[in-house]
């Protein structure tokens, strides 16, 4: 082997370049409406006790109406009476 630290560099690299796309892979069925948690747009309809996000920015549309009061924020844990 001429070159161990070039052949090194480059198993880095196509390594960190498979892991980003696995990852950009795996996030590509969230809902835009969501953009702090993954969460796939419908169907199915989930409701806050399906999912293990709470407190989670919403933006319009939201399709599952996880923001019930229009304050753009999802499933609260301390809602406002």
């Amino acid at each position: 082997m001429k070159h161990p630290f070039r052949i090194f560099l480059l198993t880095c690299f196509l390594l960190a370049i498979a892991g980003s796309k696995a990852e950009v892979q795996s996030q590509t069925n969230c809902d835009r409406a969501y953009p702090d948690a993954c969460i796939p747009s419908p169907p199915p309809y989930l409701h806050c006790k399906d999912i293990p996000y709470r407190n989670f920015r919403v933006l319009p549309p939201d399709p599952h109406r996880f923001d019930r009061d229009g304050d753009g924020i999802g499933c609260e844990t301390n809602r406002r009476r």
